[in-house]
């Protein structure tokens, strides 16, 4: 393959990728996601450097495994978008441009308590981008990427229910928005 055919191979991926953004797809969606998990894991790689206080060992393992989880999910979801003839962002740029969630240096001097919260409402923000992407994948036929997605949401549910036990709530606390008429 020459440079030349190469070009021209990613410059019609670049643009194919810009028209699914633009007219969302489960691919697109999906491109979303992988972003995300790049994002999450340098996070939770942060987190588990950085966390102190009394509980830290134990913090530093279960992070440690949210880690692996992450990309373990990075890795599945990128295969599946593969498998099924979709893109899947590849380059810090496109991680960088299609991940919702951030990252910032300074959290790393935040207390335990805080990075767990950071992490569960990641984990919230992210299962926004899997919601939908089911849904596309749903509509366009796409089973098997339902599948993964599925799986992914209820990986991610589990991480919000048992991240907010640490925090001593209850998985949905101060996620949902409180009905003001109760």
């Amino acid at each position: 393959m020459t440079t030349q055919t190469s070009e021209k191979l990613y410059e019609a991926e670049v643009k194919q990728a810009d028209l699914d953004h633009h007219t969302p797809t489960a691919g697109a969606m999906t491109g979303h996601i992988v972003s995300n998990l790049v994002v999450l894991a340098d996070k939770l790689q942060q987190t588990k450097w950085y966390v102190k206080g009394m509980n830290a060992a134990s913090l530093k393992q279960t992070i440690a495994d949210l880690l692996q989880q992450a990309y373990r999910q990075k890795d599945t979801m990128g295969s599946v978008l593969i498998d099924e003839a979709l893109l899947t962002p590849t380059t810090q740029k496109e991680f960088t441009e299609y991940a919702m969630l951030q990252e910032n240096g300074r959290n790393k001097y935040q207390n335990a308590d805080w990075l767990v919260d950071d992490l569960v409402h990641d984990y919230d923000t992210s299962n926004l981008f899997v919601t939908r992407a089911i849904k596309l994948a749903e509509k366009e036929d796409r089973p098997v990427l339902a599948q993964h997605l599925t799986t992914l949401l209820g990986e991610n549910n589990h991480n919000i229910a048992f991240l907010q036990a640490l925090l001593g709530k209850t998985p949905r606390e101060g996620l949902d928005e409180e009905d003001d008429e109760d």
